[in-house]
């Protein structure tokens, strides 16, 4: 009796598991690297065309800042939480660490363009955390950090058990989506704040 109904348990998983995986899976998951890939590729044009390009002296080091921010905090995280989704039928432990490698590759990507934006100002004696994107820029990375560390806590370094694992991996996802829309606005309320100062560089 207890094979049976462990046969039958088996069985509602699979048909839950392909349920929540439709085949156009990877038609969709195309179409988002298309998508991302086009950002990345019109962010760099739009610096090299309308900005001077990019560099790391004079003015052309703060436009590091928002491509960095843009294949870091959009096109890689992205990504990092497609894995679940792309890779569903490998093992578990292969998919956690590359779920929390590009979760890495995002952070140092990101990291180089804060950097990158800090050292400008200082050059340029402009004050640092001035504007509501700034700010908000400071809480997604700081989010994104803490959202890292916590989940490598728990699903990657083996002291957390099994059921509190269970109980925080909701709690992993819900934030991991939150962060990763909130870093698509705040990338886009960034753009916005370039494109008012260019403006009012024009009005003067």
């Amino acid at each position: 009796m207890g094979t049976v109904t462990y046969l039958c348990h088996l069985s509602m998983e699979s048909r839950a598991s392909m349920a929540s995986s439709p085949g156009a899976l990877p038609y969709y998951v195309a179409l988002s690297q298309v998508l991302g890939l086009m950002v990345v590729a019109m962010t760099g044009a739009w610096l090299g065309l309308y900005r001077g390009g990019i560099a790391w002296e004079d003015a052309l080091q703060f436009n590091v800042h928002p491509l960095c921010m843009v294949i870091g905090l959009v096109f890689l995280q992205g990504d990092a939480l497609l894995v679940y989704r792309v890779f569903r039928n490998e093992a578990k432990r292969t998919t956690k660490v590359l779920h929390g490698l590009l979760h890495v590759f995002a952070f140092i990507i990101a990291l180089v363009g804060l950097v990158a934006v800090f050292d400008y100002h200082r050059k340029q004696g402009y004050a640092d955390l001035y504007s509501l994107h700034s700010w908000c820029g400071m809480l997604v990375f700081v989010l994104c950090f803490v959202q890292w560390l916590v989940g490598f806590s728990f699903f990657l370094f083996p002291g957390a058990s099994f059921s509190l694992r269970s109980r925080y991996r909701p709690q992993h996802v819900f934030f991991g989506a939150t962060i990763f829309l909130l870093s698509v606005g705040t990338a886009l309320l960034g753009l916005k704040e370039a494109l008012l100062f260019k403006l009012g560089c024009f009005a003067q």
